[in-house]
């Protein structure tokens, strides 16, 4: 018998469903539609007026003074480093349980990273470890708000004034979370966003940086667009000619298109609504599952109203006769296709050859090994619903331990 097929056999015959199902998935309407057919037939494609009007929009969901799109979440966290001060010889705390380009942002300015174990409850960055981790070298801490759930920012930001250094809060999984009445966007020094597909709120790729600080505004405009200002008050040989720019840094070209301007402009009129629909699916997944003892659920920080992007389920291994991996492959076969966030960081190869080694965040380790996400996201109809639920119980009614 096909290996593939005696599994199926094994866990009950046919699989719970018969299609697959992501555990993510844009939502895209008419409006989204017509707002990037509106660009396409007009004069601009890039450089253009939606740039500003979505950076307007962007000031007013998140509360923040400026905002600076850019075209990929990465590029934020690059901008935001190197508005930072970034340099060779500083250092970076950041989590270890995010996606590489945390970390990767601090590499790219020549500095180094520093991990710090996360909290066991909200998988977020634990500030106590954080604070085990600052040095004279410490310029910066990249605090990820990890599935969506705001990280402790007031504790973070009390750290970071201590040591005089910068904190940026990467809020690639967390706008529309409110953090003790405030919106992520408004409270670190900066914060990133990213509109990947899988994301709240998506223009295909993009991302976006807010800040309440002026200067660290303008530094960001500049690493966007090649390091090159029209500003007179910026240039070095100021020239009052009509044509005349001036390169005054090294930047970068990560800007925003116009049409994906307006796609990311016609999501966040969407926003609330894709919010209240993450929250009250959490809530069906919480009632599912909270009284299995072999699943574990993220514990919700009670100053985060969280718009989560992810929702983990955490083996309790002690009661199961199988591992993480066994537990994920049985739910693909199920055709439930979850995925797993995230491999530590400095776990990754190209990590281990800068020197970085297993047992650095222990808490983070153990996560990994237990962790999954499991299919979350507005356009999931009742019956995916139902078949998420169904096809986990399933798995772990096979692979419960008997009492």
């Amino acid at each position: 018998m096909d290996i593939k097929m005696e599994k199926l056999a094994i866990l009950g015959g046919k699989p719970v469903r018969k299609s697959p199902l992501s555990y993510g998935k844009q939502w895209i309407d008419e409006d989204d539609i017509k707002a990037v057919t509106d660009v396409l037939r007009g004069d601009y494609l890039t450089c253009g007026p939606w740039i500003s009007k979505l950076e307007q929009k962007l000031c007013e969901v998140t509360g923040a003074k400026f905002a600076v799109a850019v075209s990929n979440g990465t590029a934020a966290l690059h901008i935001a480093a190197l508005a930072a001060g970034l340099q060779p010889g500083d250092e970076a705390i950041t989590t270890p349980i995010t996606f590489a380009a945390s970390a990767n942002c601090i590499l790219y300015c020549g500095a180094t990273p520093v991990f710090a174990d996360i909290e066991e409850d909200t998988y977020n960055i634990d500030p106590n470890e954080i604070e085990k981790k600052i040095t004279d070298k410490t310029k910066a801490i990249i605090a990820v708000d990890f599935s969506g759930q705001a990280a402790e920012l007031y504790t973070i930001k009390e750290l970071a004034r201590k040591h005089q250094i910068i904190v940026i809060e990467d809020a690639a999984h967390s706008i529309g979370t409110i953090y003790d009445g405030k919106p992520v966007g408004s409270i670190a020094d900066m914060t990133t966003f990213s509109f990947h597909p899988v994301k709240t709120v998506t223009c295909g790729e993009g991302g976006a940086v807010t800040t309440n600080d002026e200067s660290l505004y303008r530094k960001l405009l500049l690493y966007r667009s090649h390091g090159i200002t029209r500003d007179t008050k910026e240039m070095v040989h100021p020239s009052e000619d009509r044509w005349y720019n001036e390169q005054v840094a090294l930047g970068y070209n990560y800007r925003m298109t116009d049409f994906q301007a307006a796609l990311l402009s016609s999501q966040l009129n969407k926003l609330s609504v894709f919010s209240n629909s993450r929250k009250a699916l959490a809530k069906r997944y919480d009632e599912a599952f909270r009284n299995y003892p072999e699943l574990v659920l993220q514990k919700e920080n009670p100053l985060s109203d969280s718009t989560r992007h992810l929702y983990i389920i955490r083996l309790n291994l002690e009661g199961l006769t199988c591992n993480r991996k066994e537990f994920f492959d049985a739910l693909w076969e199920e055709n439930i296709h979850c995925q797993v966030h995230y491999i530590p960081v400095y776990l990754h190869s190209y990590y281990e050859s800068l020197g970085y080694e297993k047992g650095l965040c222990k808490k983070a380790e153990k996560y990994y090994e237990e962790a999954l996400s499991i299919p979350y996201y507005p356009a999931l109809t009742e019956e995916d619903v139902t078949d998420t639920i169904t096809a986990i119980e399933k798995v772990l009614s096979y692979y419960r331990k008997v009492q």
